[in-house]
């Protein structure tokens, strides 16, 4: 089953919407952008948080001795890249604070995903690319893009890490994305949110959404998207 990060909490409000309904990650903004908390907001946020879910810190290009400072301080669990962070500083990052890393991709074409796939991050996370936009956009990207890619690192027998999918998700679209896609877990702002602010209704549905995939796992599952390629390029040789 996927899981759901819930990314952008601002408040006390926000916890306390997200610890009713348990999903498995939520953001906290460390960059500069309309949702940016400060360290002792986020602070406070994650002392208030259900421990079973785990808060992840979101940065662009941020100077490495402030992230590692977060981990060893207990704020974040998991680091969230989404600037032009090198593979260097992604290793110089995991030896010193031993934590998981996401490193976000925002999706343009094939060959730049391709591209851009680290070898040192632990998992991956696509977004819609947008001029002067790091994430949280509320838009789509074609699929399309991202299957092929991944079925070019398939095909030359690379190993295609798991990977958070985000951009203009919703509690209407997320279940039909899952299913075309194997994503390990689906990142939402925007799709929760009515007027800027954190919507439980959206939260619940979106998180009711997800998990009501779990039902049909003994069921018939559809290929995905990138299987079908797979299989359609096969039959023709």
């Amino acid at each position: 089953m996927a899981k759901v990060k819930i990314c952008g909490l601002r408040t006390m409000a926000d916890v306390e919407k997200v610890n009713r309904y348990l999903p498995e990650y939520v953001g906290f903004i460390f960059a500069n952008t309309r949702r940016f908390v400060t360290d002792e907001q986020a602070l406070a946020m994650s002392r208030a948080l259900d421990r079973r879910i785990q808060a992840v810190g979101v940065f662009v290009d941020e100077p490495l001795g402030h992230v590692a400072d977060l981990c060893d301080r207990g704020v974040i669990k998991v680091i969230q890249l989404h600037g032009e962070e090198s593979e260097a500083y992604i290793r110089e990052l995991k030896q010193q604070t031993d934590t998981t890393v996401i490193k976000a991709v925002r999706v343009q074409g094939v060959e730049q995903v391709t591209g851009l796939m680290s070898q040192e991050a632990d998992y991956m996370l696509f977004d819609t690319c947008k001029k002067g936009e790091p994430g949280g956009t509320g838009e789509r990207f074609p699929l399309e893009i991202l299957m092929e890619s991944l079925v070019r690192l398939t095909r030359k027998g690379d190993t295609v890490k798991p990977y958070f999918l985000a951009g203009g998700l919703d509690c209407g679209n997320v279940a039909e994305v899952i299913r075309q896609t194997e994503c390990f877990a689906v990142d939402v702002s925007t799709g929760v949110e009515t007027d800027g602010v954190k919507d439980e209704a959206k939260i619940r549905k979106f998180v009711e959404s997800v998990r009501s995939l779990q039902h049909t796992a003994d069921e018939t599952v559809l290929p995905s998207v990138q299987e079908q390629k797979m299989r359609k390029e096969n039959e023709n040789g």
